[in-house]
């Protein structure tokens, strides 16, 4: 029998709360969820005291040497340092963050060269595995123009900083528009979509972004357009808000759950 994958899950919000569940659920024949961490210790115990799976609650240092696989479900800041221990340890890491990572060029370099794996699910957009071959050719254009209610950009402080009070907004109304690089700088929990994008296609520089803030919007929408060799490609996606986490989508939990399946073994299919 093939010897289960012992994970690791840094974060003990909504989204890792999620994972931990399915992967001592669902993938409980592939993998052990071993042990999880937070900056708030009170998180990882309560969602640990959930779980009743022998988690052990540890420090980021122990996390990362004990653990096979380990989850990144905290915050762009995280992703930087915890990208490099993991590679340093030649483990594999599966970010969800993913701002993070091209905010730091550097730290996509050092992927390129490392023994370590990184793991980037497509998260709430349909369409990478389309712009994943695309590129395989010459790519013109790749654009994003994401939709979310007001209450989805609470506590954001590019819209503090520019006296932009969400909770006033009646009417659509047009947030940011600008590469990636700086929609990923400016909302880092609303816009990992496009950093998924960005990496997935022309870079974060060429990557161009609308982000639009929708009263009474129900959903959060993200119309992809991509031109290129291949021809043209439109993909747009409705998501429900993830419980618990309206500044994401539940297609985002889900998309790292099917990454989980590939990981662990199951056939590979798509792109």
């Amino acid at each position: 029998m093939k010897k289960r994958i012992r994970v690791g899950i840094v974060g003990c919000g909504a989204i890792g709360s999620y994972l931990a569940k399915t992967v001592t659920g669902r993938f409980q024949a592939f993998a052990t969820l071993e042990v999880l961490t937070d900056l708030h210790p009170e998180k990882a115990h309560t969602l640990a005291g959930k779980l009743k799976a022998g988690v052990k609650i540890l420090n980021q240092d122990s996390l990362v040497r004990r653990c096979d696989l380990i989850i990144e479900a905290a915050s762009t800041k995280a992703v930087g340092p915890l990208v490099r221990k993991v590679l340093r340890h030649g483990k594999s890491i599966l970010v969800m963050s993913v701002g993070g990572l091209i905010s730091n060029p550097s730290l996509l370099k050092k992927i390129e060269f490392s023994k370590g794996k990184v793991f980037v699910p497509s998260g709430a957009l349909a369409g990478i595995d389309g712009l994943l071959a695309a590129r395989m050719g010459k790519i013109k254009k790749v654009s994003l123009v994401t939709r979310k209610p007001p209450a989805a950009f609470t506590g954001v402080v590019f819209l503090k900083k520019r006296k932009i009070a969400v909770e006033k907004i009646r009417k659509e109304t047009l947030l940011f528009s600008g590469p990636a690089i700086r929609a990923v700088k400016a909302f880092p929990q609303n816009i990992n979509v496009a950093a998924v994008l960005s990496l997935a296609g022309i870079g974060p520089a060429k990557t161009q972004v609308k982000i639009y803030a929708v009263p009474f919007l129900k959903k959060n929408i993200h119309r992809v357009e991509i031109e290129g060799d291949f021809g043209r490609m439109i993909a747009e996606t409705e998501n429900i808000p993830a419980p618990g986490n309206p500044k994401t989508s539940y297609l985002a939990a889900l998309s790292a759950a099917a990454m989980l399946e590939k990981i662990f073994g199951t056939p590979q299919i798509g792109t």
